[in-house]
């Protein structure tokens, strides 16, 4: 572990779970699991993964529950003690299979989710411009406007400008011509000025990069997914989900009826599932 970040670390109250000590050296080293925008953040958050790992051990241990160790698909074993773990919540925490009622409810809440993207054939001229000079960004766009003016009153002339003014160089050489592209495959601000556009159209698209001036050749409205071929993706997601709450709901019954010194629970649901 990066010993400036060992460093940064607070030195807060020892952390423990029923009189059980969590050495800070343990909390340290988790830590790299728990990215944060600050040290105390990413050491909370390893300090409660590891306090519900210990309550789940604990109760495991109470239970007297062993378990023989699984494997992934990948190969990688199961530790004793997440064998125990694992054994521990398939017992005490029952979830229930979402049926075919809940997935079509699911399904029809958000078809936005099962549609697939439009496809577009585009043609675009990038006027760049820094993303954080408002005063160079004005300019360039009187240029991306005055580029628009042109090849709208002679569309023959888009090739021309895109070879000598396009900053896309990739794109200019082919006349300016993106060919085509599709939902997450450019960045959502030209997204959405593609989503306003219908073939023929020409409009100005300002994006981090710049101002573009694009020119939509070809628009095919994207399908919705049927349901059929949607649900079992949607059977995965409400079980994880539901699962998710369960688990949360099961340690939070297992806190509340444990002494837990150092840190506190209630920042995050699940740590254990982060």
């Amino acid at each position: 572990m990066d010993c400036s970040i060992s460093n940064a670390l607070p030195k807060p109250k020892a952390v423990s779970v029923n009189g059980v000590v969590i050495p800070r050296e343990a909390i340290a080293q988790e830590v790299q699991n728990h990215p944060a925008d600050k040290p105390i953040h990413a050491w909370q958050a390893a300090a409660r993964a590891l306090v519900v790992r210990e309550l789940l051990l604990q109760e495991a241990a109470r239970f007297g529950i062993e378990a023989e160790a699984l494997c992934d698909p990948d190969g990688r074993r199961e530790t004793a003690e997440e064998a125990a773990m694992r054994a521990l919540i398939e017992r005490e925490v029952k979830t229930p299979e979402p049926d075919e009622a809940a997935c079509r409810r699911f399904y029809a809440q958000n078809l936005k989710r099962f549609r697939m993207g439009d496809l577009y054939e585009v043609a675009h001229i990038l006027i760049a411009a820094p993303r954080d000079d408002r005063a160079a960004r004005m300019a360039v766009r009187g240029n991306a406007e005055a580029i628009l003016a042109a090849v709208k009153a002679d569309p023959t002339i888009f090739a021309d400008m895109a070879s000598n003014h396009s900053a896309c160089s990739t794109s200019a050489a082919d006349g300016g011509r993106l060919g085509q592209i599709t939902r997450g495959q450019t960045v959502p601000e030209f997204e959405a000025a593609l989503e306003r556009m219908q073939p023929g159209d020409m409009a100005i698209a300002e994006t981090r990069y710049g101002f573009h001036v694009v020119r939509m050749d070809r628009r095919a409205e994207g399908q919705t997914l049927p349901f059929e071929l949607a649900k079992e993706r949607i059977a995965g997601y409400l079980a994880a989900s539901v699962e998710r709450r369960a688990l949360a709901q099961y340690v939070s019954i297992l806190a509340g009826r444990a002494e837990i010194a150092g840190i506190s629970l209630a920042a995050t649901d699940t740590p254990l599932v982060q």
